[in-house]
């Protein structure tokens, strides 16, 4: 369903600013969801003001970041905020399979889901900070997907430039989103083929052949675990993830956190220093890399195993109430090299439900 029209815009319009008025604390995501809209369509109020629409040309703006130096990428879903500094590199667009997008850097590592990036915005917003300036990327229905802010280090006048070129011509408030898709059910577990499932698990080779396997099957995510061998996948507390980050912490031991949505997998690679815990979130508040996550939507969470050929690679895996996998924890390692004894240790040491 499509929803949008020019009156409707500009009674938004008046709606938001009421509700700003009255409520400045609260941020644009939060207040969409009061008003019954999108984040997009508040964001399009301001077109013309402080907001200027882009291009769909995400790919090409997208390898052009690298001008902006360092910057902050954010990538949320629901339950998570993961952002990470650093500076866009080693940015490749793949046109097949849907138009993926890789960047590589050190610090900014993404996989880039580009059929599922439909509106795109240049945002400028005032804050008792001060300015603050960003790209925004969001999904058919308006959802954000992910957004690059300018830090005291990134260049300005590169970002004006490229504001500039991927300006679109038609600067209208009206945005046209459209309802997101019901997820597809799952098949009864009676339809499984549940040994050969279990069976070709163990054959895995590589982690990325994980997905193709769900896939061959028939078989959701957190259906597949629960299918599983309990050698394989291990239910835990769903706030395990405390436990795995302060032990990482103690120890300094690299980690890999990956975070996704519908458009975008964003991960971060290095060691986790400062942990907080205020007003129902956790939280990782490193100089570099910041997790928020929302402890009371966090419904489950398991230890998986997968094989491949440099032994077994294990992660914690954390699933939200609607059963969609939110984040992975793995230990850091590079392709070729068997995981950290370190990791295994800190998993094993957590007890199953």
């Amino acid at each position: 369903m499509i929803r949008e029209t020019p009156e409707k815009t500009i009674d938004l319009k008046e709606r938001w600013a009421r509700f700003r008025g009255e409520n400045s604390h609260v941020r644009i995501r939060d207040a969409a969801k009061k008003l019954g809209v999108s984040e997009a369509e508040l964001l399009a109020t301001q077109i013309g003001e402080t907001i200027i629409k882009l291009k769909d040309s995400f790919d090409e703006l997208l390898q052009e970041l690298h001008t902006l130096g360092r910057i902050m990428a954010l990538t949320r879903n629901e339950q998570i905020v993961h952002e990470r500094k650093g500076e866009y590199k080693n940015v490749e667009v793949m046109n097949g399979h849907g138009r993926m997008g890789l960047v590589l850097g050190d610090d900014i590592d993404l996989r880039i889901f580009f059929k599922n990036w439909h509106f795109g915005f240049a945002v400028t917003s005032e804050n008792p900070l001060g300015t603050t300036r960003s790209f925004q990327f969001f999904d058919r229905s308006g959802t954000a997907v992910h957004k690059v802010f300018l830090t005291d280090a990134s260049n300005l006048t590169a970002y004006e430039n490229l504001v500039e070129k991927y300006r679109a011509d038609a600067q209208n408030r009206t945005v046209n989103v459209a309802s997101k898709s019901a997820k597809k059910a799952e098949k009864p577990d009676s339809e499984i083929d549940v040994e050969g499932f279990r069976q070709a698990w163990a054959a895995l080779k590589d982690t990325h052949d994980f997905f193709p396997l769900l896939l061959k099957f028939g078989v959701a995510r957190q259906q597949a675990l629960r299918l599983a061998d309990r050698n394989m996948a291990c239910p835990v507390a769903a706030d395990a993830y405390k436990s795995v980050l302060g032990k990482a912490v103690a120890i300094k031991l690299p980690i890999m956190i990956f975070v996704s949505n519908d458009g975008i997998i964003q991960i971060h690679t290095g060691e986790v220093e400062k942990l907080s815990e205020a007003r129902g979130w956790f939280n990782v508040l490193d100089e570099r890399f910041n997790l928020h996550i929302r402890q009371d939507e966090i419904a489950s969470a398991w230890i998986v195993k997968k094989p491949t050929s440099e032994g077994i690679v294990s992660s914690l895996e954390l699933f939200n109430k609607q059963g969609e996998n939110v984040a992975l924890f793995f230990g850091k390692r590079k392709p070729g090299v068997p995981e950290k004894k370190e990791w295994r240790e800190l998993l094993a040491a957590i007890q199953p439900e």
